[in-house]
C-alpha cells in the first residue's frame, strides 16, 4: 500500500498536538483475573481494542455460536430473502433429535412457529430446537444454513472461525471462534442490522406456549445501558460470553471464554465493562461522508478523486490526557480508472501514542471515468510539467 501525501488539513494538526505531562497519565490496569483465559474489551465506535488476552486463540463458543445464526437471518431479512411472518414447522425428524434437548422452546412436534418467534427464542433464552427448524426451513437443510454460516464468516474477515452446527451444540471441535472474530460478528450485526438488533437482542424474557424463560445475560439489569448479546456454557467450552454495552453514545463490547463458574464470568463482565467506560473517552476526528484525502487515478477523466470515511473516524484514549494522534493514509497507485462511487480504494491509519494503530476503510467519494483523448494528453502533460 502506498501513502497519499496529501490528508485533510483538519487532520494534520492532529498530528503536531504537543505531548504533554497529561500524555503520560497511567490508565489503572485491566481487570486482568487469571481465571479468564481469553477476555477482550473493545469500543464499537472506534473499533479500537481497549485490553485483550488470547485474543485471537481459538476455543470452543457453545451457545454463542447463535449469534452468527442470528445474524445470518437478519442478512437474510435485509435482503427480502426471508419474512419475520414466515411460519415455519418443526417436523418429526426434529422433534426426535432436539425436543428438550438443553436449552429449548418446547416446540412440539408439527408445531407452526414464526420467523420472529423463532428469534426471540433463539437470542433470549438460547433455543436449540429454535435454531435448527429456522435452519432447516430457511434454508432447506442444516448442512446448508452451517455453509451459509461460514460463507457469512468469511465475508466478515472472520480468518479464525468455523462453525458445524447452527446451535453450538458440541460437534468434537468442528466448530471453533476467536474472540476477535466474535467482535468483528457484534459490529456487524449492530451496525448493519440496528433495528432488528433492538428487536429481537437484549430482552430479559420470553414466553411461547405459556412457558416463560429468563435470559441468562449476566449484565441485564445489573449494567447500565447492558442490552446483550449471547451466553454459552457446555462442559467442554466453559462459560463464555459475548456482552455489549452503550451509554451516551458509546458502544463498548467483550468477549470472555473459558472461565470455570458463571458468578466469575458474571463478575468479570461487570467489572470490564465499568473499566472501559471510566478510563477512556472518545473523540471524533471526521464526520460520516467527510472527505479526509485524495488519491492520484492513472487514464482518468479527473487526476485525482476524493476520499471519504463512509463512517465516522473515532478514536478512543485515556480520559484525562491529550496524546499525539497521526493520520497517514494508504493506497495502491495510482488508482486505475474506471473508479466507482463507493468503491473501497483506500485505508487511513491513524495512530495514537501508546496504542496500536487503527485502520479505517476509505472509499471513492466520486465516480472517475476512462479517460478520452483529449483527457489523457491532458494528463500526460500534467506528468511531464512541474
Amino acid at each position: 500500500m502506498k501513502p497519499i501525501a496529501r490528508i485533510a488539513v483538519a487532520a494534520l494538526a492532529l498530528s503536531a498536538t504537543p505531548a504533554g505531562a497529561r500524555d503520560q497519565a497511567v490508565i489503572p490496569a485491566a481487570p486482568d483475573p487469571q481465571d479468564v483465559p481469553i477476555a477482550l474489551l473493545a469500543d464499537l465506535n472506534s473499533g479500537q481494542v481497549l485490553h485483550a488476552r488470547e485474543a485471537d486463540r481459538r476455543f470452543v463458543p457453545a451457545s454463542v455460536t447463535k449469534v452468527m445464526t442470528a445474524f445470518l437471518a437478519f442478512e437474510l431479512i435485509g435482503e427480502g430473502r426471508l419474512s419475520p411472518d414466515r411460519v415455519l414447522t418443526m417436523d418429526h425428524e426434529i422433534f426426535r433429535e432436539w425436543a428438550r434437548k438443553g436449552s429449548s422452546m418446547f416446540l412440539g412436534d408439527g408445531a407452526r412457529v414464526t420467523v420472529d418467534e423463532l428469534l426471540h427464542g433463539i437470542t433470549t433464552v438460547s433455543a436449540n430446537d429454535a435454531c435448527i427448524v429456522l435452519a432447516k426451513g430457511a434454508a432447506g437443510s442444516t448442512d446448508k444454513w452451517v455453509a451459509m454460516m461460514n460463507a457469512k464468516a468469511r465475508e466478515l474477515g472472520m480468518t479464525d472461525s468455523h462453525f458445524g452446527t447452527p446451535n453450538g451444540w458440541m460437534d468434537d471441535g468442528r466448530t471453533f471462534v476467536s474472540a476477535r472474530d466474535l467482535m468483528k460478528l457484534a459490529r456487524a450485526m449492530i451496525t448493519r442490522h440496528p433495528e432488528l438488533y433492538r428487536r429481537y437482542v437484549g430482552h430479559r424474557t420470553f414466553a411461547y406456549g405459556g412457558i416463560q424463560q429468563a435470559n441468562h445475560d449476566p449484565m441485564l439489569g445489573r449494567v447500565a445501558g447492558a442490552d446483550g448479546i449471547k451466553t454459552g456454557y457446555t462442559r467442554q467450552a466453559g462459560y463464555n460470553y459475548l456482552g455489549t454495552a452503550q451509554r451516551d453514545g458509546r458502544r463498548l463490547v467483550m468477549v470472555l471464554a473459558g472461565t470455570a463458574r458463571p458468578n466469575i464470568r458474571a463478575r468479570a463482565a461487570r467489572a470490564y465493562i465499568e473499566w472501559g467506560f471510566t478510563h477512556f473517552a472518545n473523540r471524533r476526528l471526521f464526520p460520516a461522508n467527510a472527505v479526509v484525502g485524495t488519491a492520484q487515478v492513472q487514464d482518468g477523466s479527473a487526476l485525482s478523486v476524493p476520499l471519504v470515511a463512509p463512517q465516522a473516524v473515532i478514536v478512543s484514549y485515556a480520559r484525562g490526557t491529550k496524546p499525539p494522534i497521526s493520520l497517514r493514509i494508504h493506497y495502491s497507485g495510482p488508482l486505475k480508472a474506471p473508479i466507482r462511487k463507493g468503491a473501497e480504494v483506500a485505508k487511513l491509519e491513524v495512530t495514537i501514542k501508546g496504542q496500536q494503530p487503527i485502520h479505517v476503510p476509505l472509499a471513492a467519494g466520486e465516480a472517475v471515468a476512462q479517460a478520452n483523448w483529449w483527457q489523457r494528453l491532458r494528463n500526460g502533460l500534467a506528468g511531464i510539467v512541474p
